[in-house]
């Protein structure tokens, strides 16, 4: 768990940073980049809903020591992931101003011309982020979570590097940005499609050899990956419409949504940690039969990444006038953040790792379709019907309050579907 914490906390941080080094352009440089992320967060969850789904069936093959059926299902992992990134990536590429038309119509113009500009760039990296993160979840499934921290450490630099030349040096603004993202994403994805590849791994690919699509190992990938992409991207959706709820009371609101979105993140790195060592922890238990074993890791993990989160959270509060002041707000703006943020320690701490914890522990023991079914319900009917109610009055903060009723009714649901026998009742591998 150490080294996904770190490669967290590096990614929210050089998240934070490269906010920072766009606000250089103006407010509505970083409104502009903020509307983008929306989207190009609900491709990337797709994305990472495959490789969970990749990570599960792996898991459960390691537990049941079938390394052979391991590496076969790593293979089309990666064929899959990559022939649906491209084809997303293709689409964004080509309908990146009238998408953004369609989800933010009243947006100000200023803020929808750095949109696009910096949409067309962002939109090339997919494909290689689908190569990523497929390699660093099959390292994950092998419990080994340290090459895909020095891999991050290092497309950070990049990254960080990338916009002090193009933002700073060159004045490219929103476009030297997602540039520096793209030549990230393009080299850290080669070496880890390098090193996965190696023979000398439990679980390897065929490297550059070439794969041919195999059913078998694609419809259990997809078993798990479909449900919870429908639910992460569904969830994405749902996020697309708040922001556009939001979008509507203006820049001052955007900014004050994005920003404190951006630093409760930070407060959630342990928790998304723990997220993605419970799909190795409780897969490989569920894939070798310790039902027991699964339970008791899954609770203890719960408690892990609830006290964590509590440190963090109450860091970020301490670092309040720094963090927020470094984005040179407006007086509304930053009073709207600093409430954000008071309400996401207060109420977020104890709801969060039973919303999106317990969930993954479901997924590993191939109960995708029962969360989807859940998170989609809760969503649709909180944090999106409650946010067209209190958003309309209370902007961002009204969103926020539907978000957190939206948390309270999924971590009721899961923990009793956790502490029933049907979680793990249906066989994967």
């Amino acid at each position: 768990m150490i080294p996904l914490i770190i490669e967290q906390t590096l990614t929210v941080t050089v998240g934070i940073a490269d906010s920072m080094m766009v606000a250089a352009a103006g407010e509505t440089a970083v409104a502009g980049v903020s509307l983008v992320d929306t989207i190009n967060n609900l491709m990337l969850a797709i994305l990472a809903a495959l490789a969970t789904g990749g990570a599960v069936v792996c898991s459960q093959y390691l537990g049941k020591k079938r390394r052979d059926l391991a590496s076969a299902a790593a293979d089309q992992l990666l064929l899959s992931s990559a022939v649906l990134a491209l084809t997303i990536s293709l689409i964004m590429f080509f309908s990146n101003r009238w998408l953004l038309g369609v989800v933010f119509p009243k947006t100000e113009e200023a803020v929808m011309n750095q949109a696009v500009r910096y949409f067309f760039w962002i939109s090339l990296t997919y494909p290689f982020m689908s190569i990523y993160n497929s390699s660093a979840a099959l390292f994950r499934s092998m419990g080994n979570s340290r090459i895909s921290m020095m891999v991050s450490i290092l497309m950070n630099i990049i990254n960080l590097c990338g916009n002090a030349i193009l933002i700073f040096g060159l004045q490219m603004g929103v476009a030297g940005a997602a540039i520096a993202t793209l030549v990230s994403r393009i080299i850290g994805s080669a070496i880890l499609w390098r090193r996965i590849s190696l023979p000398a791994y439990e679980l390897h690919t065929s490297g550059f050899r070439i794969v041919k699509p195999d059913f078998f190992f694609i419809f259990k990938i997809m078993s798990v990956g479909i449900p919870s992409g429908m639910e992460n991207g569904l969830f994405q959706v749902g996020k697309i419409i708040t922001a556009s709820i939001v979008a509507v009371h203006g820049t001052a609101q955007i900014l004050a949504s994005s920003v404190s979105f951006l630093l409760a993140t930070f407060m959630l790195i342990p928790g998304q940690a723990i997220s993605l060592a419970i799909i190795t922890v409780v897969g490989q238990s569920v894939g070798a039969g310790r039902i027991k074993e699964a339970r008791s890791y899954t609770w203890k993990l719960l408690a892990v990444s609830s006290a964590a989160i509590a440190v963090a959270s109450f860091t970020v509060l301490g670092l309040r006038p720094v963090l927020l002041g470094a984005y040179h707000m407006s007086d509304e703006a930053y009073r709207t953040s600093w409430n954000l943020l008071f309400l996401h320690t207060v109420i977020g701490i104890p709801l969060w790792p039973f919303s999106f914890n317990l969930p993954n522990a479901l997924r590993a023991g191939n109960d995708a379709t029962f969360t989807m079914a859940v998170s989609l319900t809760s969503m649709w009917a909180f944090r999106v019907g409650l946010s067209v109610i209190l958003g309309a009055r209370y902007a961002a903060t009204g969103v926020w309050i539907a978000m957190f009723v939206d948390w309270f009714f999924r971590s009721v649901i899961f923990t009793m579907r956790f502490c029933s026998d049907k979680w793990y009742a249906k066989r994967l591998v």
